[in-house]
Order: C-alpha cells, then sequence, then structure tokens
C-alpha cells in the first residue's frame, strides 16, 4: 500500500550542489527547507560573511510518496537517506526545532559523531595539530579521547570533536 500522508524527508544531494537543488525543487513546487547559517570565512586578502548549508550535503523535502521519483529526477539530488530499509523521514517537530534554532542567529557547529573508537584521526588544532591519533572514546557529544603513538610513547589526550577529523 502506499502511503500517500506528507512527510518530511532528509535528501543527499551531490558535493556542493544544495542550493541548486533547492531552488530546482522550488520551481518543481516542492515545498523543501535547506538550513543555512552565516559564517565568516576568511581569504588570503580579506574576511566575509557568507552564507553556507547548515548540514553538508543535505536537505528536506516535504513530499507524499508519490513524488520520490519527481524529487530523485531533479538535478542535484543523490538519494534519500534510509534507516532500517525503509526511506527516514523526520518529525515535522524536529525540522521546526532546527528553524527556531538557526533563527537565533548565535554561532553553530556541526559535528559529525561517525569517528568510531580504534579509527585513525587527524588533530586539525591545538598543540598537536596535524598529528595522526587513535580515538579511544567518546565522553560525551563535544569530547573526546585521543592515544597519540607517534611521539615515542602513547599518551590519552582529552580533546574536543571540532579538532579532529577522519582520515
Amino acid at each position: 500500500m502506499i502511503d500517500n500522508s506528507y512527510r518530511w524527508y532528509p535528501v543527499y544531494t551531490r558535493s556542493r550542489a544544495e542550493k541548486k537543488a533547492f531552488e530546482e525543487l522550488n520551481r518543481k513546487g516542492i515545498t523543501t527547507y535547506l538550513p543555512l547559517h552565516k559564517t565568516l570565512k576568511q581569504w588570503s586578502d580579506r574576511k566575509k560573511f557568507i552564507e553556507e548549508p547548515l548540514l553538508k550535503s543535505y536537505l528536506f523535502v516535504y513530499i507524499s510518496s508519490k513524488e520520490y521519483a519527481e524529487v530523485l529526477m531533479t538535478n542535484g539530488i543523490a538519494r534519500f537517506l534510509y534507516f532500517s530499509g525503509n526511506i527516514a523521514s523526520m518529525p515535522g517537530q524536529q525540522i521546526e526545532h532546527l528553524k527556531l534554532l538557526l533563527a537565533t542567529e548565535q554561532e553553530l557547529a556541526v559535528f559529525d559523531y561517525d569517528i568510531k573508537p580504534g579509527q585513525k584521526v587527524l588533530v586539525k588544532a591545538g598543540p598537536f595539530k596535524d598529528m595522526i591519533a587513535e580515538m579511544v572514546s567518546v565522553q560525551n557529544k563535544q569530547r573526546i579521547i585521543l592515544r597519540l603513538d607517534n611521539i615515542g610513547y602513547s599518551i590519552e589526550i582529552n580533546t574536543s570533536v571540532a579538532f579532529v577529523e577522519p582520515i
């Protein structure tokens, strides 16, 4: 049976195609939400505030199951997200909370928590910048413990998720 009720669905876009996909979906009459936030970017000659997607390569569409194909035929759209074999949907309340959060215009940081214990990471900031470490554990959503083996000793440091990236 086809479910004709409307829901919010997260959609994965092609790299750096969020805004173009958003515009094309809107032209097709599909209700779309692309969370954007202002961030300060620095180049060698200037600094500038730009508006960029909060969640890289993601946007949200409000559709019924009859419109799946129409969304997938949109330039810039890669695929729907799946959870347990089904297309993932989001409660409308979560979309509203995201809109409220962005309306506050506070500085936001988004972290990808797919770094698993045992995984190698590159330290991007702090006194251990540019060192490769092993992720030991996640203490909470902001702090992690890393093991540094490449300095002749095994040292565990407590640092922020924002300071590392998986390699």
